[in-house]
């Protein structure tokens, strides 16, 4: 079976330093996106300068890997801009170094006006669950995000143009 099949790539932004997404932070996880039915999804296998305990991952990183598929899964379902409000993990078993993972987050709830409801779980190469999480983020307009700058504001409204 092609792993492949079904997956539909997210174009970002270049040149940014986001830890999580950003394509010029050298220390950072230069994190990728797809879209995979009505889940989006990031693969990423984890190296040593990740790690919390021996051989395994950090659980801060975990958490942001988390943090930023959900957040990207609200960018590109909405298309908007976006804070997140709080976040809830568990963490189900160890995650581990140097193998496979893949972060993926789908929307539970986005009946409220302005507040959405996100699930995001990291699984390992075989689909066995390592973490889980719920969050809440809050969808904001551009005139709202006072400490983002016009530019970046533009390059984000373009970005949500181009998702297929």
């Amino acid at each position: 079976m092609n792993t492949n099949e079904g997956r539909i790539p997210i174009q970002k932004l270049q040149g940014h330093h986001c830890f999580a997404c950003g394509t010029d932070n050298p220390i950072g996880l230069n994190m990728q996106f797809y879209r995979m039915g009505d889940m989006v999804c990031s693969d990423i296998t984890l190296k040593k300068n990740h790690e919390g305990w021996e051989n395994m991952a950090h659980g801060g990183i975990t958490s942001t890997l988390l943090d930023e598929v959900m957040s990207w899964t609200v960018l590109y379902f909405k298309r908007t801009f976006l804070v997140t409000r709080k976040m809830d993990m568990k963490y189900i078993k160890p995650v581990p170094l140097g193998i496979p993972l893949t972060a993926r987050g789908k929307i539970l709830d986005d009946t409220h006006a302005s507040k959405i409801i996100i699930r995001g779980e990291i699984v390992d190469a075989q689909g066995k669950l390592l973490v889980r999480s719920r969050a809440e983020f809050i969808m904001l307009a551009e005139d709202q995000l006072s400490s983002v700058s016009r530019g970046l504001k533009r390059e984000m409204v373009d970005m949500f143009k181009n998702f297929k």
